[in-house]
């Protein structure tokens, strides 16, 4: 198999994944509020769930790199995932419905630093930022279409989630299917690297690359910065700037956005480098001042830029962990990466919330504030990543 179809391949498992577990998140909030459960414990499931996903790649990543067992660990966590979802239909309490929840997440966190580890070896005889791109704009594909087949099946089933969730169940068995007939075709897909050998048997060594740090510090600031689209949806609705039925639609036409900003920035990435990054933080920066104007044009105009920075943060961004880190060290480095990077998020979102609440012009300048930092990280140490960063 060509590495271009590994990378294909792999991004219509992301895809059918996303309408899977998207599909379902789309709707888990009032599925627990059906089954008895208050807004309270509503967030601390949710959050419960997220926590999996980001701090448990902390154990899968090492893991993925002192076993080596990088389809198996794919092929569990995939596994993980379509089948909690279905089983939500099956669901007769509340904590059943919150623990097949969590370990959905869960799911995530088992396979993330394999699947990001395989892909980047097929990337690597692509364009890296190209390959990471693709996949990234398929997988927004299953990010749109799984929402709307579970809002399509609760219009025809009155209100009940139960077929919607054992509908899902279709692209999750299309999911496993896709993802072993890769693992047949391509056992070893370290062969794609011309600079990593097949047999490769180099030690592991204690300590990621002091670039990598350097670089994790730029991504955990400018992500901190990062108004996230639930402040900005918020604020569309409290504001009556738009009716929140149109909001979606908005949510929508940002991960088209989305796509497009992961495909133009991977290929800047492939000629010019990790320089390209240096839009992360100035696009971040500009959200705040047109998103929460009271006019619904600057704020939609805002809104579209988020889904531009998400998705280079969802390609491009992971693009240069790759090249930043050794091929037997990249499952500790994506699952730190991950964790750090989630970190970041949560705490960012919570001040901007809290920011929010009191002063508009806080929270402008507080972003600002932040991404000028980032700006600063990214600037020291332009020359060594963009250097390094660069497809051999």
């Amino acid at each position: 198999m060509s590495p271009w179809r590994f990378v294909v391949g792999f991004g219509v498992v992301s895809l059918l994944a996303d309408i899977v577990y998207e599909g379902a998140r789309a709707v888990t909030g009032p599925y627990l509020a059906s089954l008895g459960a208050s807004a309270v414990l509503v967030g601390v499931i949710t959050g419960a769930g997220e926590a999996f996903a980001l701090a448990g790649r902390l154990v899968s990543g090492p893991l993925t790199d002192r076993t080596r067992a990088y389809w198996p660990l794919a092929f569990g966590g995939y596994t993980l995932t379509v089948a909690s979802v279905p089983l939500l239909g099956f669901a007769t309490g509340l904590w059943s419905a919150g623990v097949l929840v969590i370990a959905e997440r869960a799911g995530k966190a088992v396979r993330s630093p394999a699947k990001d580890v395989l892909l980047s070896h097929a990337a690597g005889a692509v364009g890296r930022g190209r390959g990471f791109a693709v996949h990234e704009a398929l997988d927004q594909i299953g990010a749109l279409v799984g929402p709307l087949v579970v809002a399509g099946i609760l219009v025809l089933s009155a209100g009940d989630y139960r077929p919607a969730f054992f509908t899902l169940a279709i692209p999750g068995a299309a999911v496993l299917v896709v993802l072993v007939r890769l693992w047949a075709r391509v056992p070893n897909p370290a062969a794609y690297e011309p600079t990593v050998p097949p047999t490769e048997t180099d030690t592991v060594p204690t300590r990621l690359p002091s670039q990598f740090w350097t670089y994790l510090t730029f991504a955990a600031a400018t992500t901190a910065g990062f108004a996230g689209f639930g402040l900005l949806a918020f604020h569309l609705a409290t504001r009556e700037l738009l009716p929140v039925a149109v909001i979606p639609v908005v949510y929508a036409a940002a991960m088209v956005v989305d796509a497009l900003a992961a495909l133009l920035t991977g290929w800047c990435y492939d000629r010019i480098g990790a320089r390209i990054l240096i839009v992360v933080p100035l696009l971040s920066a500009l959200i705040p001042p047109l998103a929460f104007q009271d006019n619904a044009i600057p704020a939609v105009i805002g809104a579209l830029l988020w889904g531009a920075v998400l998705g280079v943060q969802e390609s491009t961004l992971r693009a240069t962990v790759a090249d930043l880190v050794p091929a037997h060290r990249r499952g500790t480095a994506y699952g730190v990466f991950a964790a750090g990077s989630g970190v970041a998020a949560f705490a960012g979102s919570a001040l901007l919330g809290l920011l929010y609440a009191r002063s508009l012009t806080a929270v402008v300048s507080v972003t600002a504030a932040i991404q000028l930092v980032a700006l600063l990280v990214f600037v020291t140490s332009r020359l060594r990543l963009g250097t390094s960063s660069r497809r051999v």
